[in-house]
């Protein structure tokens, strides 16, 4: 069964691989602990991502300086760039498939909902407004799918 580091790895890095510095799945890694830490903004995970623990940084995998004894860990802009051009269907994707490797196997019926909601403060080109619908399973709380439904979300006449 993969593990995080695995899935994240399979989300396309949109870089040029040419002067990459930090993998794309250590710095996902990195702002998913450090939200899961309680930050709550990117101010926040890089500040994380600074002071976090010199064995969590070895554990993601974040590499040594070649002359201080420390690691290299990316900054908050180098964080902040690199979500804002990441494929958020990817991203995802591997997510919901590392939680599903997690979930325990069910015999008969699953049961489902399905939710719909605008995301407030979230816009897409030209002002759109940001519509998802997810699919949960009830028995693991798992989100088994999301997805941006464009403009037939909340209060769309189509």
């Amino acid at each position: 069964m993969p593990g995080l580091l695995e899935r994240l790895a399979e989300v396309p890095d949109p870089r040029d691989p040419r002067g990459v510095r930090h993998a794309l799945a250590v710095v996902l890694a990195l702002a998913a602990c450090a939200v899961l830490a309680g930050a709550t903004s990117l101010l926040a995970v890089g500040e994380w991502i600074v002071d976090a623990p010199p064995q969590v940084l070895e554990r993601l995998g974040v590499q040594p300086d070649p002359v201080l004894p420390r690691r290299l860990v990316p900054t908050e802009a180098t964080v902040r760039r690199l979500l804002a051009r990441i494929d958020g269907d990817a991203l995802d994707r591997a997510v919901g498939g590392w939680l599903a490797d997690r979930r325990p196997e069910s015999s008969g019926l699953r049961g489902l909902s399905v939710d719909g909601k605008s995301l407030r403060g979230a816009a897409k080109a030209r002002g759109r407004k940001v519509h998802l619908l997810a699919a949960l399973e009830h028995t693991s709380g798992l989100v088994l799918a999301q997805l941006d439904v464009g403009g037939w979300g909340a209060g769309a006449r189509q």
